[in-house]
């Protein structure tokens, strides 16, 4: 059965784009690619394409954006991916417009139409309910989703028309602000920052139905993954152009540290970072409070892992190595 996300843009499970078949010897490198994601690509087709162009031999994206959605696409090569979970715990931020007055199956425009209601709402009637929705809430995740139940992912159940109960989960709207009304064709514009684990159909939905209407997502655009924004992007066309190119596509690559410039540094010597690797508890002065992250750089400046502090009985626990093997080459 076909996809419902896909089908608006010509797309189906039979016939997505797979990986293309390496016809390279893949490279082994490090970086981060700020992608500006087009719409009717999944992430991992957009993902699988960034890897081809890059003759990339280990590559993982920082956080799922729908078919639908255009925007930032966090793009991890090599020991990049091994921070992947710091992005995925990132704040996002949406540019959203809303179409009122219809439901789908899926929260978007991609999906089966379920419903059309009238119309009859005002611009304050949207500012005011937009303002519920602002804060600590909770949302029902949506069936079609990735979230899993007994190993297999909810929108595959969805496809096969099974609804599974779903409990509510709490998120967090930092900002949810109006941007404009049109009246005549029912569509809403504003912008959200939001929490991990928020789903911006979930909110659209719900928006909908406290303005007595439905409503659902008909175009999305993420604009903000922590402290990446679209100054950074770059757009997949663009890429495209320069493919075999790998001198001028490397050129658009940022340094694997700057996924970590919101933590504190914290600078440890060789020495301390040999007995840190070998399991020992050596004294770390000046560390950071109970439970935070830190940035772990050598003496010349270039992040060796990520730790975080005073956790048990060590004065640094679940630490992340960029590389784990440095004292054994």
């Amino acid at each position: 059965m076909r996809d419902p996300r896909l089908l608006a843009n010509g797309l189906s499970r039979a016939g997505c784009r797979s990986s293309p078949r390496l016809r390279y010897q893949a490279r082994d490198f490090s970086g981060v690619l700020v992608l500006d994601k087009p719409t009717g690509l999944t992430s991992n087709q957009a993902l699988q394409t960034i890897r081809h162009f890059f003759q990339a031999k280990k590559v993982g994206h920082g956080g799922t954006l729908d078919p639908l959605a255009t925007g930032l696409l966090l793009i991890c090569f090599g020991r990049a991916t091994r921070l992947l979970r710091f992005l995925l715990e990132s704040d996002k931020g949406y540019e959203v417009v809303a179409q009122l007055g219809a439901t789908t199956d899926t929260g978007d425009a991609c999906g089966k139409l379920l419903q059309t209601s009238p119309v009859s709402v005002s611009q304050k009637d949207i500012e005011d309910q937009l303002k519920q929705f602002k804060g600590k809430i909770t949302q029902i995740p949506p069936m079609y989703s990735a979230l899993k139940h007994q190993g297999r992912p909810l929108h595959a159940l969805a496809r096969e028309g099974v609804e599974i109960e779903r409990q509510p989960r709490p998120v967090t709207i930092y900002a949810n602000d109006f941007r404009a009304y049109d009246d005549e064709n029912n569509t809403v514009s504003f912008a959200v920052r939001c929490s991990k684990g928020t789903y911006v159909r979930t909110l659209v939905e719900d928006l909908g139905q406290a303005l007595g209407c439905g409503a659902h997502v008909k175009a999305l655009r993420r604009t903000l993954s922590g402290s990446f924004g679209q100054q950074s992007m770059v757009e997949l066309e663009t890429l495209k152009s320069l493919e075999g190119d790998l001198d001028a596509l490397d050129d658009f690559l940022l340094p694997v540290s700057c996924l970590l410039n919101h933590l504190p540094e914290v600078i440890i010597h060789d020495e301390t970072l040999l007995k840190l690797m070998q399991g020992q508890n050596p004294i770390l002065p000046d560390l950071p409070a109970k439970g935070a992250w830190v940035r772990l750089l050598d003496a010349s400046g270039c992040l060796q892992g990520v730790g975080q502090c005073h956790v048990g009985k060590r004065p640094l626990s679940s630490i992340v190595w960029m590389d784990p093997h440095r004292f054994s080459k």
